[in-house]
């Protein structure tokens, strides 16, 4: 009987531990995270879409007072687009195509992100049901996310080494598919910015001079080479217009799809010229590009092409799949 009791008292002296032992690794990486003045962070982020991949280089900055910066370059044809929040505004900038969009948004605090710190480990303290385990030598955190419109976007794992240091993150769908992937190759916490790192003005002065830079600019126009759709159409819904118009900087395309979930797609080459968008919504990414999103329209560049999908009675999560959808590959009429 004295060793059975013996016995217990060692069991839940071992379980008293290990439940310590997970408050107290938490705790710590929250206050790493919470208490941080600044910190940089840089990795890999893989995206997994409509049977397919796509790979960004990820540069994640932050520093106090609310200034967040996200660059992400698309390793396909090695374009960069930067997500900017200061205590002003926020904004989505591709340099290379001289084109910005404006948002009245409250990024990131509105949902999860896996590119950034602060959302992670509010995911981890907001979930009561948290699971965490040991894997090797690290641990591994699994709590729910919210993705917003991504509604099937359900848990995130956190991946941490024996130092207590995030070395990945997953997001998994219902089904427990990765939907997206961070490998984190560095994180510093006692980062240093320059004065005007989160300045807006920085970065427009930078595609002011990439216009100026490109003498053959002027006076240039360019045509659709191609007219794209969308491979999902909702039930009772085709295609029942299609309009080419010329502009004074190229063609715009615009296509109509009538039926109970009616919504266009209009189609845009880019102008030479650097132009801003305003947008009352949120960054998104949106196939191979961060775009926006709003109650009622997506929005995205891609290839040198300006998309917008929108509607009136869609709903955001079917306008959002009609926008992932699309293909070069044409729906029949």
């Amino acid at each position: 009987m004295k060793k059975l009791i013996i016995f217990l008292l060692i069991v839940m002296f071992l379980s008293g531990c290990g439940k310590n032992n997970e408050k107290d690794i938490i705790k710590d990486l929250s206050k790493k995270i919470n208490n941080t003045d600044a910190y940089h962070m840089t990795g890999t982020l893989e995206i997994y879409r409509n049977e397919e991949k796509y790979t960004y280089d990820v540069d994640s900055s932050y520093r106090k007072q609310d200034n967040y910066k996200v660059s992400l370059i698309n390793k396909n044809n090695n374009h960069e687009q930067i997500i900017l929040k200061n205590e002003k505004n926020v904004y989505v900038l591709t340099p290379a195509l001289n084109k910005s969009f404006k948002f009245q948004s409250d990024w990131p605090n509105n949902n999860s992100q896996i590119y950034l710190l602060q959302p992670i480990i509010a995911d981890i303290n907001n979930d009561a049901d948290k699971i965490f385990e040991k894997d090797g030598n690290g641990y591994i955190i699994t709590s729910k996310v919210n993705y917003g419109t991504e509604r099937d976007f359900k848990n995130q794992k956190v991946y941490l080494d024996k130092d207590k240091n995030i070395t990945k993150v997953e997001v998994l769908d219902s089904n427990k598919n990765i939907k997206m992937r961070l490998i984190v190759t560095n994180i510093d916490y006692k980062a240093k910015f320059d004065e005007d790192y989160f300045d807006i003005n920085r970065y427009q002065k930078e595609i002011q001079n990439n216009i100026e830079n490109q003498s053959s600019s002027e006076n240039k126009t360019s045509t659709l080479t191609e007219i794209v759709y969308p491979m999902y159409l909702p039930i009772d819904t085709k295609l029942t217009g299609e309009n080419i118009i010329k502009t004074d900087d190229g063609e715009r395309a615009i296509l109509t799809f009538g039926g109970e979930s009616s919504f266009t797609i209009v189609q845009e080459t880019l102008k030479d010229t650097a132009s801003t968008n305003y947008v009352y919504g949120d960054p998104y990414l949106i196939l191979d590009t961060v775009g926006a999103i709003t109650d009622s329209s997506v929005s995205w560049i891609s290839n040198g092409v300006e998309y917008s999908v929108m509607s009136d009675v869609m709903d955001i999560d079917e306008l959002l799949t009609v926008a992932q959808s699309v293909s070069v590959k044409a729906i029949s009429k």
